[in-house]
């Protein structure tokens, strides 16, 4: 494993010691082509995604619950999407979600590269509008967006998820930040609501998984 100076972004450090973090991915088996070039990619260029000990959680979290339908909010160039698309198999349907569409066409050559477009629609623009426009629910749905529109993204995700469905959320311990009194960063800020909202619904069953940045589980009962 990499000393923590020379680790890529997607291997987050603070929240675990390191040496329990280096021996977590040292037991990941090696990824796909597709998904080694996409981590490379994202560490030479500080792209920001959820990295595979994170992804195969998603990925378990779908066949767990039989997902089929799964809307992102925030995908960058698609990391995450292929893994819940693996997931979801034939007939399965993830939305993916960007405001950049530079990202949108690199992950579009990395869905087709990995033999998962078929189950993937792509949609440029802000998460949260594209979120509203749905009239359906669905089995998952994932927040990976900018972190102060956390508390909307709960706002806005809860009447669209069916029941028995999942909420996930990523970077919920914010690289340790959440433990902050009084913060001074809004981001930390709008975390820190987003997780106090999850357990004091009353609708949803919620955990959060200390492993990399912090992983929030939230079952709508």
């Amino acid at each position: 494993m990499p000393k923590t100076s020379d680790k890529p972004r997607w291997m987050m450090h603070g929240i675990t010691s390191d040496p329990v973090e280096s021996y977590l991915y040292s037991l990941v088996p090696p990824r796909d082509e597709v998904l080694s070039t996409m981590e490379d990619q994202a560490a030479g260029r500080n792209i920001p995604i959820v990295g595979p000990a994170v992804g195969r959680i998603l990925h378990q979290l779908a066949l767990m619950s039989g997902a089929k339908n799964i809307f992102e909010m925030g995908s960058a160039i698609g990391y995450s999407t292929i893994w819940w698309a693996r997931a979801v198999g034939e007939g399965g349907r993830v939305t993916y979600t960007d405001g950049d569409r530079k990202n949108a066409d690199e992950a579009r050559g990395y869905f087709e590269r990995a033999g998962v477009a078929k189950r993937i629609s792509i949609k440029v623009g802000d998460a949260l509008e594209l979120l509203s426009e749905q009239t359906q629910q669905f089995d998952i749905i994932f927040c990976d967006l900018d972190k102060e529109d956390y508390p909307r993204a709960f706002r806005m995700a809860l009447p669209r998820l069916r029941k028995g469905g999942l909420l996930v959320a990523d970077n919920v311990l914010w690289s340790g930040k959440v433990a902050e009194k009084n913060p001074a960063e809004a981001s930390t800020k709008a975390i820190q609501e987003f997780n106090r909202l999850l357990y004091s619904s009353s609708e949803l069953f919620t955990t959060i998984l200390p492993i990399r940045d912090g992983l929030a589980v939230a079952m709508k009962l």
